[in-house]
């Protein structure tokens, strides 16, 4: 009975900013972890979307930095930060879009068990940061966008388990660049869903009165 009227010391009577605060700092590190992981076999395995997948890891990383620089600090600094990463996202986007172009004009095949494989950490990795953050995924820009970066991170890495399945039953390059491009389409439509978000939040503070 007391346990239902109590509560203990811990993690839920922090504050919201600190435990966000230390959900970023692990989702960092997992983030720059499977980035060197998952570019090295990408490279190796001459994949497409491998290699999307990592550097979408390494633009994870770089988001949640931020987002920890920012943490703390005024909205109009938050949303400045959101649309920063929205803009970030939206490069990726087409980066990636590029790359699929280049690996579908040298028909490249990529090694189909390395993808399985590393396409399955990279998931078990997302789920983690995915299951971490989202209590906070309704809150402001900046944390919609750390939010909608794991979640597209996620459903990328079960598009890559895919596209190695197909490339061990076709024995072409054809899944693993349809899946980059997916991945591309991803990265371009949470840009754009975390830049009007972010725009909003900008006109509102500068919309707002100053109180001297």
């Amino acid at each position: 009975m007391s346990a239902c009227c109590h509560s203990h010391p811990g993690e839920n009577d922090l504050p919201p900013t600190k435990v966000f605060r230390r959900v970023l700092i692990v989702a960092l590190i997992i983030n720059a972890a499977m980035f060197v992981v998952e570019m090295s076999a990408g490279l190796a395995a001459g994949s497409a979307s491998l290699q999307a997948d990592a550097l979408d890891f390494l633009g994870d990383s770089a988001s949640y930095a931020i987002s920890l620089c920012v943490l703390g600090l005024s909205l109009r600094w938050r949303s400045g930060a959101a649309l920063l990463k929205g803009v970030s996202m939206g490069l990726f986007g087409v980066f990636v879009i590029a790359n699929a172009a280049w690996h579908a004009h040298v028909g490249t095949l990529p090694g189909a068990m390395t993808m399985g494989a590393v396409g399955t950490v990279a998931l078990i990795a997302n789920v983690t940061c995915a299951l971490l953050l989202m209590r906070f995924r309704e809150g402001d820009a900046n944390m919609q966008s750390v939010w909608l970066c794991t979640r597209n991170d996620a459903i990328g890495n079960l598009a890559v388990i895919a596209a190695g399945a197909g490339v061990f039953v076709s024995n072409t390059g054809w899944p693993d660049i349809f899946v980059a491009a997916v991945m591309a389409s991803l990265a371009l439509s949470a840009s754009w869903k975390v830049i009007g978000h972010a725009l909003r939040e900008l006109r509102q503070t500068s919309a707002a009165p100053i109180i001297s």
